[in-house]
């Protein structure tokens, strides 16, 4: 019997027309995280910083599950799930209709691809990014100075607070003059569909499919809105990273977090997994299409060829009234 597939978490930072939909949305295979999400954390002191970063190192240090020298995985079981919804809020997102998918099991990272992880991955081999190789990226402005700003006259029409900055990379978030060195435990941003495909094949894994994602995000739950629930925060408590607040204007980071969180902040799904919905968008190997059949899948592959490939779960700049969409 074959060993169960190695799938990783790659992240891509937030896609540019995501808001006002705020659910799975396409992007272009190949072209650089266009959407900086990167930010320096927000939490206050001795508020659950620090011992989200010991957790992670501590779990990144046993070892267990891990593959071409990187973080450990959690085998996800073989089973069948409803896959997508018979009601969906955006038709075009492609969300429907509710489907039977029957999964093998397979490994998933535990944890969403961390700074340390790609900056490993780079100092051993060397790669450059594809924003790196362009020159720019495109960074939301609530995390931007007024000074880079001010040299800034252009943004996504139908999204204005996506503003280009020039040398903004995973390396430097924000552009030229952030750094990461206080973020080496948040997910890597501004990574395309191609940076994330050369970080798995290097760790000796691959990216999940669509369905993959969605089984291991549901955490072996059925019929509920969030990975944890029906509940958005249980018990008061603060379940994952998203936007508090009148977006785009005011984030009042009720979570902690103005920006990315670590990547083994807030509580894990039913499959031991982290961060499966916000804090920042994820990749999967499918094409992205708008229309599926709703007969029984077995493994899914997604579309045999496209333009755009799926990404999952969302980001820090979700509201809450989106978060239901983002499975």
């Amino acid at each position: 019997m074959a060993a169960p597939a190695r799938p990783c978490r790659c992240l891509f930072p937030l896609l540019l027309l995501a808001m006002g939909a705020a659910a799975e949305t396409p992007g272009t295979s190949g072209t650089p995280g266009t959407a900086g999400c990167g930010c320096s954390a927000s939490r206050a002191a001795g508020d659950g910083r620090e011992e989200a970063a010991r957790r992670y190192s501590a779990a990144a240090a046993a070892g267990s599950g891990r593959s071409g020298g990187q973080g450990p995985m959690v085998l996800i079981p073989a089973g069948v799930f409803t896959m997508g919804t018979q009601e969906p809020q955006i038709q075009q997102d492609g969300e429907g209709p509710a489907r039977r998918v029957h999964l093998g099991s397979f490994y998933m990272d535990q944890y969403e691809v961390s700074n340390l992880d790609f900056e490993t991955f780079v100092n051993s081999t060397g790669y450059i990014t594809e924003a790196e190789k362009f020159g720019d990226s495109f960074v939301f402005e609530g995390m931007l100075s007024e000074a880079v700003k001010a040299d800034i006259h252009q943004a996504v029409a139908a999204a204005p607070w996506w503003l280009p900055v020039k040398g903004a990379s995973w390396r430097h978030p924000e552009g030229p003059g952030s750094s990461i060195s206080s973020r080496m435990d948040h997910p890597v941003l501004h990574v395309s569909w191609n940076d994330a495909l050369a970080f798995c094949r290097w760790a000796g894994k691959r990216l999940p499919t669509e369905a993959e994602w969605e089984y291991g995000c549901r955490g072996g739950l059925e019929n509920r809105l969030f990975p944890w629930g029906n509940k958005l925060q249980p018990k008061g408590q603060h379940y994952a990273n998203i936007w508090q607040g009148e977006f785009p204007t005011n984030n009042t980071a009720e979570d902690g977090y103005k920006g990315t969180a670590p990547v083994s902040a807030f509580p894990p799904n039913g499959y031991g997994l982290y961060n499966m919905v916000g804090n920042a968008w994820e990749w999967t190997s499918d094409w992205w299409a708008v229309h599926h059949s709703p007969q029984d899948l077995h493994n899914p592959q997604g579309p045999s060829s496209g333009t755009d490939r799926v990404k999952k779960g969302g980001s820090y700049m979700c509201h809450k009234h989106f978060i239901d969409l983002l499975i």
